[in-house]
């Protein structure tokens, strides 16, 4: 079958089908050639007319998840919240089964410094403004007193995508627990305690979903 003729609607395709099989099967065992199998007559050149790399489309995929169904949309506009509860509700949402089932499978980012690179400029670039922007709402409301606002949106962005992915600093179930429980000191003492008794509950709960060992 000749390549789709309306690239976005490939691109679309090659997603669809690599994030399903990402979750099914893992990030490391998915082959390019299973994302082909799944493309209902597309070629492995059609995929690769699109991405150079397995890389490439996980990383595609991830932006995808988020600007689909980024969480901090999703608080922006409720009255019903301030902006200490709205970012507790951004940390609830990037917990979720399958948000969270993609980031702990993660990117070869050592292997690869070219993802790594893009990884740390979208975080500066697209998360931390978005953390700047919840915590001057809460320091606003009274919700947050911190003299560290930039700091803290910094430290916030690189936590998940690079402290607490195990394709960085490798860790077992506890030893992640352990570091979320750690990070919830830091950020109380900077007057932004997003990591609550709630927050860490919570934490618990998802972590005890993890496999016991290194991952």
């Amino acid at each position: 079958m000749a390549r789709n003729k309306y690239p976005e609607e490939t691109v679309e395709k090659i997603l669809t089908a690599a994030r399903r099989l990402f979750l099914e099967k893992g990030y490391e065992k998915t082959t390019i050639q299973d994302i082909v199998d799944q493309l209902g007559g597309l070629t492995k050149g059609a995929v690769y007319h699109h991405f150079k790399s397995k890389e490439e489309i996980m990383d595609a995929v991830c932006d995808k998840m988020f600007f689909d169904g980024n969480p901090f949309e999703k608080v922006r506009g409720r009255k019903d919240l301030n902006g200490l509860e709205k970012m507790k509700e951004v940390v609830r949402l990037t917990q979720e089964p399958e948000w969270s089932s993609l980031s702990r499978q993660s990117l070869p980012l050592l292997k690869n410094p070219r993802l790594l690179v893009k990884a740390i400029e979208d975080n500066q670039r697209i998360v931390t403004p978005l953390w700047l922007e919840l915590i001057e709402e809460g320091m606003a409301d009274g919700s947050i007193r911190t003299a560290y606002p930039k700091e803290a949106a910094e430290l916030l962005s690189l936590l998940d995508t690079l402290w607490m992915a195990p394709a960085i600093f490798p860790a077992t179930r506890d030893g992640l627990l352990h570091k979320f429980h750690c990070a919830g000191e830091i950020f109380a003492h900077l007057g932004v305690p997003v990591i609550d008794q709630e927050m860490l509950a919570l934490a618990d709960k998802f972590f005890q979903l993890l496999p016991p060992e290194t991952l």
